[in-house]
């Protein structure tokens, strides 16, 4: 799964040892659709008879002992080793095992496009793919930025399939054909660009139709100009989610979601090194305390105002309990141990037009099922009780808080 990032690129790289593709179901998230469907049990016929055929070896060697210790330190010796290669290649790291996210490659700020004909390519788990979803959808830039659905490849591409298994809500996203280019794969379309194109695919990623080039391919660009850049196209032009004397406190608050909190589960996660993971884990869970007390007088970040730091915050959250928490070893707490930011995350999910950009079902398989390096068995867990439409659905109660002074310092520290 390779998506980009606000303020940088988040590419990632996933290898699979799998020779076989397995078929993804993808559904709506939205009311009882939301739950997870039960899929067919693999075919005995393709799997068993490998594992047989070890079961069988294995009892012969050592009958029903445990492993010979050298097989086991053998074992864990070069499983180790390919984990560091892979690694290596999904997240790079720095001299300490830090995460160190790659660069987004297309800009907007100093090179806006020349034509209103564009095209965005996205995919359902990548958070930062889901923040230009949001973004299209409360601007109402469905009919001005028609938009094509990725999902992921089992060799960490991004690829385009046709879905035999459609949403019964027409208005979920659900993966699909590109509908603007006709490519198999992201990375097709990315080297119809003149010159061509050798860097990695990467989501979310606006093309200028006109042009066949890519007009950006950094998220926090793309909602940017999705806000302001493309309102007599917008059925909804008077919402600004950057106003400009809130513009100093939505960069202050980015400072801080950025580096700590989007970022943040991704440098626990992708740690190779248990100081980079510690110090990771303790500036994530420091900076959600601190935005939980925050939102304890605040209903939104920069006040009563929802904002693009709110939007780039929410798709965070909204993914914390389901996948970061467990597969990211974000475990000091849930999300739903924390009132306020589980309140407020509730509040922008109840916002039709948020909650129908969530397909969780797709967001747990992007992860689970192709980050072989973090989850070898690519078993997905059950979803947690927490992010059921149900619960999500509850009364936030946040209308009642009291206004504030939207001069209140943030304080980064």
């Amino acid at each position: 799964m390779i998506c980009t990032s606000s303020h940088l690129s988040s590419q990632l790289l996933i290898i699979s040892p799998h020779k076989t593709k397995p078929t993804i179901h993808y559904k709506c998230h939205v009311s009882p659709r939301m739950s997870l469907d039960q899929q067919r049990p693999p075919s005995s016929s393709s799997s068993s008879s490998p594992t047989r055929l070890l079961t069988a070896v294995t009892k012969l060697l050592w009958g029903p002992s445990l492993p010979p210790g050298l097989l086991v330190s053998t074992v864990r010796t070069s499983w180790n080793a390919a984990w560091q290669l892979m690694m290596s290649q999904l997240a790079p790291s720095d001299s300490s095992g830090s995460y160190t996210r790659p660069a987004s490659k297309f800009f907007l700020r100093n090179n806006p496009p020349s034509t209103a004909n564009l095209h965005l390519y996205v995919g359902l788990p990548c958070p930062w793919a889901h923040r230009t979803l949001i973004v299209r959808a409360l601007k109402g830039l469905e009919d001005a930025v028609p938009v094509s659905i990725a999902g992921p490849g089992q060799d960490g591409s991004w690829e385009f399939t046709n879905n035999r298994n459609p949403s019964r809500d027409k208005d979920i996203p659900v993966p699909g054909l590109d509908n603007e280019n006709g490519c198999k794969n992201l990375k097709e379309v990315y080297k119809l660009r003149k010159g061509g194109y050798s860097g990695r695919a990467t989501v979310p990623m606006l093309w200028d139709v006109d042009n066949k080039d890519v007009a950006c391919n950094e998220s926090y660009d793309i909602i940017q100009f999705f806000n302001s850049g493309l309102n007599r196209s917008a059925r909804n032009p008077d919402l600004d989610l950057a106003p400009v004397e809130l513009k100093g406190k939505i960069e202050e608050w980015n400072k801080i979601i950025y580096p700590n909190v989007n970022n943040g589960v991704y440098r626990c996660g992708f740690a190779q090194s248990q100081e980079a993971y510690d110090t990771a884990v303790n500036d994530l869970f420091s900076k959600l305390d601190m935005i939980d007390d925050h939102l304890g007088g605040s209903r939104y970040l920069c006040g009563d105002t929802l904002t693009l730091a709110d939007v780039c915050l929410f798709t965070t959250l909204i993914r914390f309990d389901l996948v970061y928490n467990v597969l990211f070893k974000c475990t000091k707490k849930k999300l739903l141990e924390y009132p306020n930011l589980h309140g407020y995350m509730r509040e922008i999910y109840q916002i039709p037009e948020v909650a129908a950009t969530c397909n969780f079902t797709a967001t747990m398989d992007g992860y689970y099922k192709i980050l072989f390096p973090l989850n070898p068995g690519s078993i997905r867990p059950v979803m947690p009780s927490g992010c059921e439409h149900e619960v999500l659905s509850r009364p936030h109660n946040r209308e009642s808080l009291p206004s504030v002074d939207r001069n209140t310092p943030v304080y980064v520290s």
